[in-house]
């Protein structure tokens, strides 16, 4: 482990390297270790590992023209700006957004929409980034228009935190944005434990829900916070109560200064097995390892084999076996 010798180490320092924000609607619920865990700043995030890196996921690999991820033949990343509402503490883009990152200019977002629009194997088109209802309501309509006049992008899929971390931005205003695609709309919410669904985030939940978009989730697997399989069984019926469907839970990437939140593989496996016991089949997400490198995301249980004690051999989707370590 890299740390700073010699140096009294503050939360001054983890602030001067990474982003911090919240919201005033989270800051009312910073009595909760769930909530407070995973935005305010740790000492332990200035430790970095030699296996992290800035691109735990290698989305620079794959980066055809500045703000597009094509990592798999079908589906690209558009990333239009890199502000989010909040900034998460095992954030694996943390070292790209906030004052890190950079917003696309216009001739860059025009230049990102050319590269889909000329490339027909693109079916579906992930807005990320950046949180993409952290865009204005003008932004975000000229955005969804353009991917929407394009005739081979059949699904559009947005990725966001808003709902559970500043519900009131979901207003009647961007429901009807929503309302008016003519392509179906998929919103995937990041929520990674129940006390995250309060009364006003699952009335956001449902005024997305009834604006026409498909709702589902992702969570990411988190020491200290979520990974037990009481508080995740939890969650996952708390969200299919509220009509979103759980889709993946992410084993955590490693991400500089995030080793504290990491579990193992081995570990994970047996809360999710444990999981499947308990919930119904609609109430499980699938259990996801993006491969160190930019190699793709794999299902664990079923690409995943533990070799010895924290080291695995992984199967990318392209066949090749890849070794992964706990750290």
């Amino acid at each position: 482990m890299q740390k700073e010798l010699g140096k009294k180490r503050s939360l001054d320092d983890v602030v001067a390297k990474y982003s911090v924000k919240t919201t005033s609607y989270l800051d009312d619920m910073m009595n909760n270790e769930a909530i407070e865990r995973q935005y305010l700043p740790d000492v332990r995030e200035l430790d970095t590992l030699s296996s992290e890196n800035a691109d735990p996921i290698g989305d620079k690999a794959h980066e055809p023209v500045k703000g597009v991820v094509h990592r798999y033949p079908d589906r690209v990343l558009l990333k239009p700006h890199h502000a989010c509402a909040v900034y998460c503490r095992f954030c694996f883009r943390r070292d790209m957004v906030g004052r890190n990152g950079e917003v696309l200019s216009v001739e860059e977002l025009n230049h990102a929409l050319d590269y889909i629009r000329r490339t027909p194997e693109i079916w579906e088109v992930i807005l990320t980034g950046g949180d993409p209802l952290a865009l204005s309501d003008r932004r975000l309509t000229e955005i969804l228009q353009n991917l929407e006049a394009i005739e081979h992008v059949k699904v559009i899929r947005i990725h966001t935190r808003v709902p559970v971390a500043d519900p009131n931005r979901i207003t009647m205003g961007l429901c009807d944005i929503f309302k008016q695609c003519q392509k179906p709309v998929y919103i995937s919410i990041h929520c990674n434990h129940a006390d995250e669904l309060q009364t006003q985030a699952i009335h956001a939940i449902e005024a997305l829900g009834a604006s026409g978009s498909v709702l589902v989730s992702q969570t990411v697997l988190l020491k200290g916070i979520n990974d037990n399989v009481a508080i995740l069984e939890s969650l996952f019926r708390k969200l299919i109560a509220s009509g979103v469907k759980p889709y993946y839970l992410h084993h955590p990437d490693k991400a500089k200064g995030t080793s504290h939140f990491r579990l193992s593989l081995e570990r994970g496996m047996q809360i999710y097995s444990s999981l499947r016991g308990r919930l119904s089949g609609i109430a499980i997400p699938q259990y996801m390892l993006d491969i160190p490198g930019g190699h793709g995301k794999v299902e664990v249980m079923s690409a995943i084999q533990k070799i010895n004690t924290g080291t695995y051999q992984v199967i990318a989707p392209n066949g090749v076996t890849h070794i992964y370590a706990d750290d």
